[in-house]
């Protein structure tokens, strides 16, 4: 896939961002500081070196699906992207404390090298650090993927912050952190609502003309505020959380207004936050320094056990499937919409294997009947996220 864009500039070297909310959400509540990451190891995504070989196998051996660069494509609006994405948030921020640069660098490359063109990060992962090191891990073959990152938040002030200057201001930073000259998708982080999103979508239509940024997208949106943003520049992809446990976006309208307006959606957590892959349960510890899910309500003591169900029902149509339980998750993602491209992240190179092998689970209508059917009859408990972040995710109606 060519994703070269005519008339491009050679890459400018420059760095990345993340986010804080003094008063709705503080950065430790929600992004745990972290350090950068990275390190060498160019490729690219052609054919499969005799380590990687040897690494498919021993994956196999093991009873896991791996990914051996089959990498097809997915349209999110007008922009073909790989199938899976790389979510890179968890490498540097978030999820306990950042991992060492090298090996995120590593692991990104190895996506790349693996068929991945899609990685996902923000300034207020880390705060910046996250863009950092995806600047410098994939600058080696800048023009054969697609970046996007994330605006909206001040994180100097504190707070959310979406006014057209503010936009203007921080993309340019966002440039110089990824080491580039555009942005292919520039996600409003999250609604914010002192700013009417038809100023926003016309401030990221104006970046769009000067050629900073290629795609408008927004990140937990509901579909009246998608449907205005479209009206003044079209959005190109939605990003919120979706996955096998969580089905907001089937009941709140929004999966319906991206098919209706063409446009495509980007799950975050689709393996729910590293619930559904079964390494998860309520001896787990989370620091509540540096993992954000220790104040999610979904991840209490009680709640890790009593959604047990979930999962086990993951293990069990994974054994008929010769597959792992986060492989049927993110399986069953790529299953419901052709225009649905998850991202999960990860810091672990066997974690990438097996999440790519993903693509190689077929789930038939039967398969999807079955597994629904299933589902239909377990309660999920717990809430999305705490109270806090809950308060900046848009729901209006």
């Amino acid at each position: 896939m060519d994703i070269k864009r005519s008339g491009s500039q050679p890459s400018a070297k420059r760095p990345a961002t993340h986010f804080t909310l003094r008063q709705a959400l503080s950065r430790r509540d929600f992004l745990a500081n972290t350090a950068l990451i990275a390190a060498a190891l160019s490729v690219a995504p052609s054919c499969t070196s005799s380590d990687q070989r040897k690494e498919i196998n021993n994956q196999n051996d093991k009873g896991l699906r791996v990914e051996a660069n089959k990498m097809n494509t997915r349209k999110l609006g007008k922009l073909e992207v790989s199938e899976m994405g790389s979510g890179c948030m968890s490498i540097s921020a978030n999820y306990g404390l950042p991992a060492d640069r090298n090996q995120g660098i590593q692991v990104i490359r190895t996506a790349y090298e693996k068929g991945v063109t899609f990685f996902d990060t923000a300034e207020v992962y880390g705060p910046h650090t996250s863009e950092e090191l995806v600047g410098e891990a994939l600058e080696p073959f800048r023009d054969q993927v697609v970046i996007a990152s994330k605006f909206g938040f001040d994180i100097e002030a504190g707070g959310l912050n979406s006014q057209p200057e503010h936009i203007k201001k921080v993309v340019e930073e966002s440039l110089k952190r990824l080491r580039t000259d555009r942005i292919d998708l520039y996600y409003q982080h999250r609604v914010d609502p002192k700013v009417p999103i038809e100023e926003v979508a016309g401030a990221i239509k104006y970046l769009i003309k000067e050629g900073k940024v290629l795609h408008f997208g927004l990140s937990e949106a509901s579909a009246k505020t998608i449907r205005r943003a479209h009206a003044v520049q079209s959005v190109t992809a939605i990003q919120t959380e979706y996955s096998f446990m969580n089905r907001d976006p089937e009941q709140n309208g929004v999966l319906k207004a991206c098919e209706e307006l063409g446009i495509g959606f980007v799950p975050w957590g689709p393996v729910g936050m590293g619930y559904l892959t079964g390494k998860i349960d309520a001896r787990t510890k989370f620091d509540p320094k540096t993992d954000l899910r220790s104040g999610f309500d979904r991840f209490s003591l009680e709640n890790l056990a009593a959604n047990m169900a979930v999962v086990d029902l993951l293990k069990r149509f994974a054994e008929k499937k010769n597959a792992t339980p986060a492989q049927i998750a993110l399986a069953w993602l790529l299953a419901q919409k052709p225009w649905i491209v998850p991202i999960p992240g990860t810091r672990n190179l066997d974690r990438l294997s097996e999440n790519l092998g993903a693509i190689q689970v077929q789930m038939t209508s039967e398969d999807l009947r079955e597994i629904e059917m299933a589902f239909s009859k377990i309660t999920v408990h717990g809430g999305r996220m705490n109270e806090m972040q809950m308060q900046v995710v848009d729901q209006s109606v």
